[in-house]
């Protein structure tokens, strides 16, 4: 969860982090600077955000024919992460 959270994050800074660099780099050679455009590093950070839930989206596995076998304490006390099974089907 925290990859995901990090990798949006990230995704929604990049249109920032890219013109700043450009805009410090511009400065430096000497050319001429214009305004800031908010609206459209907005807007690309919002585009980005919505590719990357849309890829979310159609990429994930799908879990539909299994079941969730909760996380459990087993002997010795240590504990096994919870997983997807495959269902069972019973036997005609």
């Amino acid at each position: 969860m925290l990859r995901v959270f990090l990798l949006r994050s990230v995704l929604i800074a990049l249109p920032f982090v890219v013109w700043f660099v450009w805009a410090e780099y511009a400065k430096r050679t000497g050319r001429p600077m214009g305004a800031t455009p908010w609206a459209w590093l907005a807007t690309a950070s919002a585009v980005l955000f919505g590719l990357s839930l849309l890829f979310m989206v159609v990429f994930q596995s799908d879990n539909r024919g299994e079941v969730y076998v909760p996380a459990e304490v087993t002997e010795g006390g240590r504990v096994a992460p919870g997983r997807f099974e495959e269902k069972e089907t019973p036997a005609p």
